[in-house]
């Protein structure tokens, strides 16, 4: 799984038949750092990339998400053309040095 950061929506008024229904965010993957007094935080990591959304992520959240034909697994139609879903919205993270 990989853990981002919501960093915008995008629209297709044309798109494929089953992707009709999904909503689509763009999110920035992030990883856990630290700074020099040992304090965790989330940095932004990698390229940005687009995710599907059924659970109603919003801007701003760190969610969730599975990639690859996982990302397919939830749907209803498994042959679905995605790559990536947000399978969780995070509501607190707790780190250990």
């Amino acid at each position: 799984m990989i853990l981002a950061r919501v960093i915008g929506h995008v629209w297709s008024t044309r798109k494929e038949e089953s992707l009709r229904g999904l909503k689509f965010l763009v999110v920035q993957p992030v990883t856990l750092t630290y700074t020099e007094d040992g304090t965790a935080k989330l940095t932004k990591h990698g390229n940005s990339l687009i995710t599907a959304d059924q659970i109603g992520a919003g801007e701003s959240e760190i969610v969730m998400i599975a990639s690859g034909s996982s990302a397919r697994q939830g749907l209803a139609n498994r042959n679905t053309p995605i790559d990536a879903i947000i399978v969780g919205i995070i509501d607190k993270e707790t780190f250990e040095a």
